[in-house]
């Protein structure tokens, strides 16, 4: 289907597909399943008027719908930098958003894409920071091999030829840059979905009190063993059918009530993985509100304030 007839397509919601399918689709995102295993299972759903093929393309991204915030928006301004990265790839590529009537230092924000690279929601979502009053960095992990290249699908391909190592210690570079820029306060947010998730509790890790404040979605945990080196607070975003997420919940709720960290973690009922990227069927309006209002609410208090 060409761009202006998806734009166009009736938004489907996940509870217009089997919850069976839409696990296929996350093993198939995150790499468990290859895209010809998946278009198989998605044939056990497929009807006559419907074939695999075409489900597979409604499960696609469409980002026409993702577009809260337009680039030409009168409240921002946007521009894409080049972060040094000796440590890691040797450069990052970013995205930073700022508002436009903002003067003096302001509170930053870093925005860490999925396992897909730093696709048009990423930026929206970044976008959509600065209309909140943040310097809003979101820096693309696939820099090394030519960036985001327009389509989740390779994006996906690309992101895993990159060093897993190399591509944090590049996320990590653009966190450290956007703090210390001389427009920032010193104090720094950082959010992230899925993978994007995983590096938030990451930088918890790595930054300790450098990180003002963090707030991973649906991501996978740090190592309990690491949890004592985290001191910024934690509201962590998961959806109840999401149950390999999930799963490492509880350990961590733990291991940061023992260490002292103040936390919280927000299971929204019958949301899947993904909830809040409003460019797939996954996405569910109310728990994406929800969930955004919470991050502002903590991001307010422990990095604007």
């Amino acid at each position: 289907m060409d761009t202006n007839k998806r734009a166009k397509a009736e938004r489907k919601k996940a509870s217009d597909f089997p919850q069976e399918l839409l696990n296929l689709l996350d093993s198939y995102v995150h790499g468990g399943i290859g895209r010809r295993d998946f278009i198989a299972g998605a044939s056990k759903f497929a009807t006559a008027a419907v074939t695999a093929t075409a489900l597979v393309e409604m499960l696609a991204p469409n980002y026409a719908w993702a577009i809260q915030v337009p680039e030409d928006d009168k409240r921002i301004r946007t521009e894409t930098i080049r972060v040094p990265s000796p440590n890691g790839t040797g450069h990052i590529d970013c995205y930073l958003v700022r508002p436009a009537a903002a003067k003096g230092e302001m509170p930053a924000v870093i925005v860490i894409h999925e396992n897909r690279g730093l696709n048009p929601y990423v930026k929206d979502v970044a976008r959509r920071f600065a209309t909140a009053g943040y310097m809003a960095l979101a820096p693309d992990g696939l820099s090394s091999v030519g960036g985001y290249p327009g389509d989740d699908e390779k994006g996906g391909a690309l992101f895993r030829t990159v060093d897993g190592a190399k591509m944090r210690e590049d996320l990590h570079a653009a966190a450290v840059y956007v703090k210390n820029r001389p427009d920032s306060t010193g104090k720094l947010g950082a959010v992230g979905f899925c993978f994007g998730g995983g590096v938030v509790g990451y930088l918890a890790v790595r930054m300790g009190s450098d990180l003002a404040a963090g707030v991973p979605f649906y991501g996978s945990q740090p190592a309990v063993e690491d949890v004592p080196r985290i001191k910024a607070p934690i509201n962590a975003q998961m959806g109840e059918l999401d149950t390999r997420i999930n799963a490492g919940w509880p350990a961590f709720d733990a291991a940061l009530t023992q260490a002292g960290v103040r936390h919280e973690g927000h299971i929204y009922p019958k949301a899947n993985h993904g909830f809040h990227n409003d460019t797939t069927p996954r996405y569910d309006e109310a728990v994406a509100k929800e969930a955004w209002r919470r991050t502002l609410e903590w991001f307010d208090k422990y990095v604007k304030a």
